[in-house]
């Protein structure tokens, strides 16, 4: 990527490299962060670093300044206990904003390196990415340089030219390939500025997409919740692109964000391992859902309907082909449409996840002797069902605490190597799986077992709408007949104070790790009943230094409560 590294020396130092906070942050700034990752790189004895920031000017500055001193960079997705085991087996230094245990270093305050600006060649192992970071067994996708080149050229040959000098601002993380490249590399190229910060919510997303020309980079997960109540008109005035990757953006979800936003999402297809093979933009007509390739993509659909591909972008030798999962159909005049996958991958809110790899950690806990694993059709998402033949050890458990015990117990087994949204939220435990004549297990029969309990719901329904170490955000819909509705009250029921600051508590355990300990309430505020089937969102953030869980409850309408939890002994 030497013309990177070029463009980078060459341009003006006053011209606008992002945005932080409202400030401008200029590309003479942005140089001197680069210098000062590259002096820690050069007093840095390993040669493969690992990276995490979730600030995109912080985080390309320190990419670039490991790439000049001659670093590989390992990518996690996130900062997880087993994330950061793997990434401890690889790499020899953490940088940026991991947990302290893994002692992550940042430049020092006179960091300043000022030697010759000397890329490394084309060739150059520059990067490792991770196919999935929601599986215990995540594969390692190495990048060189010239990959990622290839890439960089290949979306500016496709979609510059619209894209202008437009600001890029993003809901997704740059820890992975779609928003490494989107957020990071191609707009370092290009000069396009950044927003450092991604937008967690619309409500601050809708007035920066406003303040000038921009381009949005968003997945199907945040496209699909865009709230209609919000005023998105000076945002669709001065988009000049949406973009979508990460998963399949479903035609309903793609027709609301064009009604708010004035135009249909750019969506990309593409994976760690091939890097974007195509894209499309939804309109009219027969061919609505068909893909057609990315400059320099050669794609050909194989015996049994397998997609391949055949791409600088992917790591194959020469002119080799890569068979891929995604089975596809031929239109002809260069054009193809997916038709679903064919092995047991499954993606829930844009995240991959190996249903055989849940398996093995369920099995592996030591309280599970067999365990299936399927996704599963919930209110407006999908959610993973484990069917599990418990051990002697899990038996145990069952017969002294119950069988929602033994839940929690596996989902807590699973937690460290498994985001929450990957984690199962429907269980049965079986004495055995049920096979039929040929001794198979079909799924057939296990879905059967999910017919809904006897008796009231004790919890809502629940959607994890975004997590990040300390603070995740949780959509919550209580069901009409929830047990706790009883006796408040009859003419129209409202959810208990009690009940709420429960959750709270009991969410903010399972979400974020946080332990037994409860040593009171401190600003406990009751401002609007929450009603049945009511969507409210709850936001937990825990205050590691104060030992402190922050809720809030807070919906279209405004705030309903909130409260700190004490965590320690009163």
């Amino acid at each position: 990527m030497p013309e990177l590294f070029h463009a980078l020396a060459t341009r003006s130092p006053v011209t606008v490299a992002g945005w932080r906070a409202g400030e401008a942050f200029a590309h003479g700034a942005l140089l001197a962060r680069i210098r000062a990752w590259a002096a820690l790189g050069r007093r840095t004895d390993a040669l493969q670093v690992a990276l995490y920031h979730d600030d995109s000017l912080e985080f390309a500055a320190a990419l670039l300044g490991a790439w000049l001193s001659g670093k590989t960079v390992w990518l996690g997705a996130d900062v997880l206990p087993a994330t950061c085991a793997a990434l401890a087996a690889k790499a020899g230094a953490f940088w940026g904003q991991f947990p302290a245990g893994c002692a992550p270093r940042m430049p020092d305050a006179d960091d300043d390196w000022q030697g010759a600006w000397t890329p490394p060649g084309a060739g150059f192992s520059a990067l490792v990415v991770f196919t999935s970071g929601s599986t215990g067994t995540p594969v390692p996708i190495p990048k060189r340089l010239s990959q990622l080149t290839g890439e960089v050229a290949a979306l500016e040959a496709q979609f510059g030219a619209r894209l202008g000098t437009a600001a890029i601002l993003s809901t997704v993380s740059h820890q992975h390939i779609y928003g490494l490249l989107f957020r990071v590399l191609w707009p370092l190229a290009a000069g396009r500025p950044v927003h450092a910060l991604r937008h967690e919510f619309p409500e601050t997303l809708a007035p920066a997409l406003a303040q000038g020309p921009a381009v949005l980079l968003a997945s199907p997960a945040h496209l699909k919740r865009l709230p209609e109540h919000l005023d998105w008109r000076g945002a669709a005035a001065q988009l000049r692109a949406v973009f979508s990757s990460g998963g399949m953006l479903e035609a309903e979800a793609a027709r609301h964000a064009q009604a708010l936003l004035g135009q249909a999402p750019i969506e990309v297809y593409g994976s760690s391992e091939t890097g974007g093979v195509a894209w499309r933009q939804r309109g009219e007509g027969a061919a609505a859902d068909a893909w057609r390739a990315l400059p320099g993509v050669r794609w050909r659909v194989d015996q049994g309907g397998l997609l391949a591909v055949q791409s600088p972008h992917a790591g194959v030798p020469g002119d080799d082909w890569l068979g891929l999962a995604d089975r596809a159909e031929d239109l002809g005049d260069g054009h193809f449409v997916l038709c679903g996958r064919a092995d047991r991958i499954v993606k829930i809110e844009e995240k991959r996840i190996s249903l055989d790899a849940v398996e093995a950690a369920l099995c592996a806990s030591g309280m599970a002797r067999e365990a299936r694993v399927l996704a599963v059709p919930a209110p407006g998402r999908q959610v993973l069902a484990a069917f599990v033949v418990p051990s002697q050890a899990g038996q145990a458990v069952i017969e002294g605490a119950g069988s929602a015990a033994l839940s929690r117990q596996l989902r807590a087994a699973l937690g460290s190597s498994l985001e929450a949204v990957a984690l199962p939220r429907r269980w049965r435990y079986l004495e055995q799986l049920p096979v039929n004549a040929q001794g198979k297990t079909t799924q057939a029969q296990l879905l059967s077992l999910l017919e809904p309990p006897a008796g009231r719901p004790r919890a809502p329904a629940l959607r994890v709408l975004e997590q990040a170490p300390g603070r995740v955000l949780l959509e919550v819909v209580v069901p009409a007949d929830l047990l706790y509705f009883d006796g408040h009250f009859d003419v129209a029921p409202v959810l208990p104070g009690v009940v709420q600051v429960d959750w709270a508590i009991r969410y903010g355990r399972e979400y974020l790790g946080l332990g037994p300990g409860f040593g009171g309430i401190n600003a406990l505020k009751f401002q609007q009943m929450i009603r049945p089937e009511q969507p409210v969102s709850l936001e937990l953030v825990h205050d590691a230094a104060k030992d402190q869980l922050h809720f809030r409850y807070f919906s279209a309408a405004g705030a309903h409560a909130s409260g700190r939890i004490l965590l320690g002994s009163p």
